[in-house]
């Protein structure tokens, strides 16, 4: 072999090696790249105008609920609380705007199971099925339907305290116990069997307002 069919034998023998390689560099697997984890929306902080109000320590114990309970809610916008510490006369059901800061308060009943000698106060809270009465914690808002009671709410319990709210048929209805009549005649809103009843009239407003997939967070805190 002459020293230039040498040359052009090596060379592309040399060429031939250096494809070979790269082509096996291309065939090795590319290591995906890892998920980005889907973030959780954060819950906002409390606005100022209700900082100082007398449910405000209840708000907070809303607001590490949900975020206790952050993989149950993509709706973190708003919440209800139900201030048990104050008197069924009072207007202790408060929808917070979490972002702008409104409020929207409203009468609500408790149980007769929490107040045996209707006094107007609840006294004690219970999970059990036939207690008749309110169950505390975190509560999600289900589907809304027709019953016995006209246009209600169902509510799924979150916690221990309140897990068979499904099976006690614990929702958000109207009732006509609840009004500013009643209270006005009797002292008082009347007693449900351990649902959040209001007055009919502000049903579709309650239920508008807060729809399926948030929160409704219920407890007595014991405020001095």
């Amino acid at each position: 072999m002459d020293r230039r069919n040498f040359t052009k034998f090596a060379l592309s023998g040399l060429a031939f090696s250096f494809l070979s390689d790269s082509m096996g560099r291309a065939a090795l697997p590319v290591p995906a790249e890892p998920a980005a984890p889907v973030p959780v929306p954060a819950v906002p902080a409390t606005p100022r105008a209700v900082a100082q109000k007398p449910y405000a320590a209840l708000l907070e114990r809303a607001r590490a609920a949900l975020d206790a309970h952050a993989h149950h809610f993509e709706l973190r916008d708003r919440v209800a609380i139900v201030d048990f510490d104050a008197p069924s006369k009072d207007m202790r059901m408060h929808i917070v705007d979490l972002i702008g800061g409104q409020t929207s308060s409203y009468l609500v009943s408790h149980g007769r199971g929490s107040d045996p000698a209707h006094s107007g106060w609840l006294h004690s809270f219970s999970n059990e099925p036939n207690s008749l009465a309110s169950s505390q914690g975190a509560f999600k808002t289900g589907e809304m339907y027709f019953g016995q009671h006209g246009r209600s709410m169902r509510l799924h319990g979150l916690d221990p305290a309140n897990s068979n709210a499904e099976a006690r048929a614990i929702v958000i209805h109207g009732a006509d116990y609840v009004s500013e009549d009643h209270v006005a005649t009797w002292g008082k809103c009347g007693r449900s069997e351990g649902c959040f009843a209001v007055a009919p009239h502000i049903v579709p407003q309650v239920l508008g307002m807060m729809g399926p997939g948030r929160m409704l967070y219920a407890d007595k805190i014991g405020r001095g």
